[in-house]
């Protein structure tokens, strides 16, 4: 985990953002529910609802409501029944939702750009090397609250469950509400004190694959017992659909042989998204 100042992105447009995602959860849950994720098919955009996910399989539910988005930019459909590669849909209301999702969006984008060369030359590579792997590559972001739970502590029912992502993530969390819990490297969870201008980088998956452990994913969760309601944004950074998240042949050695298969970045990400959303969910 990094935490970053100095990224670029105006407080103005953080603000506005702010503003229309506590306008946007404080709506009646039915008007949410016209953007339920699931009656808008099988491609993981839209609204979300409290225990509508589970990223641990060992909790029974996260508990927290999230919108989300993927690809900003009309892609070209295809057969595979698993691409992420369809249109999204934005709220209606609050007004000037939509300019202040889309413009933080585009700020992150900028960062996001910055981070994949940063990571380029902190692996001794070219600082251009993931720009022909990144050409149009797989983002998402999403809006997350989280009410405050007053009821018992429970490894059964937290925020968010342990889980890392897929590639890594920008993230905006509240300043003053302590929620973000980051597992270290003596398996003990600690606290990831929101730093006043600062953005969370959290390392994933992908690059974990792609550097053979050299950077290993941020194991985190998050759990809101503050009394107060949370809120966060989450911006998640890919590779291309079609890039493979094999390891990278100067990440390979005699001593150091590879760990992990080969696998596209899209299978790998749909994989995850289905068990987050279907296959971890307990029955009722």
């Amino acid at each position: 985990m990094l935490a970053v100042t100095g990224h670029g992105i105006p407080q103005e447009t953080i603000d506005n953002l702010v503003a229309a995602m506590e306008s946007y959860f404080s709506l009646p849950l039915e008007t949410k529910m016209k953007l339920y994720h699931k009656q808008l098919g099988p491609k993981f955009r839209g609204y979300n609802p409290s225990l509508g996910s589970n990223v641990d399989p060992a909790n029974m539910g996260d508990i927290r409501e999230s919108f989300f988005t993927t690809d900003f930019e009309e892609l070209i459909s295809t057969e595979n029944e698993d691409t992420m590669a369809v249109t999204n849909v934005l709220p209606s209301e609050p007004a000037g939702f939509r300019d202040a999702y889309l413009n933080y969006y585009r700020a992150a984008m900028r960062v996001g750009r910055l981070l994949f060369c940063l990571f380029a030359l902190a692996l001794d590579l070219p600082e251009t090397y993931f720009d022909d792997k990144t050409k149009n590559c797989i983002a998402s972001q999403l809006l997350a609250h989280y009410p405050p739970q007053t009821d018992p502590v429970s490894d059964g029912y937290v925020g968010i469950g342990a889980h890392s992502e897929s590639c890594f993530t920008i993230l905006w969390q509240q300043p003053g509400v302590q929620a973000l819990q980051i597992l270290n490297s003596e398996k003990q969870w600690i606290n990831a004190t929101p730093i006043p201008g600062t953005l969370v980088i959290n390392i994933g998956d992908q690059l974990e694959r792609w550097t053979n452990d050299i950077f290993r994913s941020t194991v985190h969760r998050a759990t809101n017992r503050t009394g107060v309601h949370r809120y966060s944004v989450g911006v998640f950074l890919g590779s291309d659909r079609d890039v493979s998240m094999e390891t990278l042949p100067s990440c390979v050695s005699a001593d150091r042989p590879s760990k992990y298969e080969s696998i596209t970045a899209e299978d790998y990400l749909a994989k995850r998204l289905r068990e987050t959303y279907f296959e971890n969910i307990p029955s009722a």
